[in-house]
């Protein structure tokens, strides 16, 4: 969500397993030099609590000959605040933060050469990640254009995709139907458009067309990167047996094959 009006998420855990969540509400970026979020507490639904104080921070970014100088600023509503928050261990917090970033840095395993990688989250969350060689725009239209959605998102060879209808503007419904090379065996979704930042963020729900029960939340997000666009699917289960299952049907690998055909069929043929 790193763009201006973006909203992320976030949550730590203790050593004894106790939870702190909080959020960042983006209010400027510059990318690849500096950005500005809302830095907030947040209750167990995800909600801003607003028992907590809220702070404006300043990231900044700049070439050094031994590597990379990041100077975060904080700015509180007073001093009494900078005072509980001081108290709370937030400067030693910020120095285990920013000590981990090397670790991550050094670990070359996710690049634009991996395919969809998983990633559970909690007991009901599944995040699935993969780099496109290609540009946000290009990868939002690929998401967005009837004509290019039935290019690639088709999963394993030999399955067709006689309906694409994607929703535009939030509050709108889409319908995503396949069926094999026989014309037999079809099924799809359908879902609500929840939440929209062009070319950015989607939020949909998302049901088994024909299936009665609950459905899924899926929150797309595509990040800019200096190697092309990283796409985020951050999916919600109503419950952790239906992800299990899920999952086990092959989905990432299905995954897989739709970005591997979306960036030789869509992205190589645009470039």
């Amino acid at each position: 969500d790193m763009a201006p009006g973006g909203r992320s998420q976030y949550y730590m855990t203790g050593p004894e397993g106790e939870h702190s969540g909080g959020f960042w509400e983006f209010l400027t970026v510059d990318l690849g030099r500096s950005f500005e979020v809302t830095d907030g507490f947040s209750t167990e639904d995800g909600s801003p609590n607003t028992e907590m104080p809220t702070m404006r921070m300043v990231y900044a970014f700049e070439e050094t000959e031994r590597g990379s100088r990041v100077v975060a600023t904080t700015y509180f509503g007073s001093a009494d605040e900078l005072t509980q928050l001081a108290e709370m261990g937030m400067e030693e917090g910020m120095r285990s933060a920013m000590s981990q970033i090397d670790g991550v840095l050094a670990d070359s395993s996710y690049t634009a050469d991996s395919p969809a990688q998983l990633q559970l989250l909690g007991e009901v969350k599944a995040r699935v990640s993969r780099i496109l060689r290609g540009s946000v725009e290009q990868v939002w239209d690929a998401y967005r254009v009837p004509q290019l959605i039935r290019r690639w998102m088709l999963g394993p060879d030999g399955w067709t995709m006689p309906v694409a209808e994607p929703a535009e503007v939030v509050g709108e419904t889409f319908r995503f139907e396949w069926e094999d090379a026989n014309g037999e065996n079809r099924f799809g979704f359908t879902g609500e458009l929840l939440e929209s930042l062009p070319p950015y963020r989607d939020v949909t729900s998302e049901f088994l067309i024909g299936m009665d029960g609950p459905g899924t939340t899926n929150e797309l997000t595509l990040t800019p990167l200096s190697s092309g666009t990283l796409v985020t699917v951050v999916i919600t289960y109503p419950n952790a047996e239906l992800r299990e299952t899920v999952i086990g049907t092959g989905m990432v690998d299905g995954m897989e094959a739709s970005y591997a055909r979306l960036e030789s069929e869509v992205l190589g043929s645009s470039s």
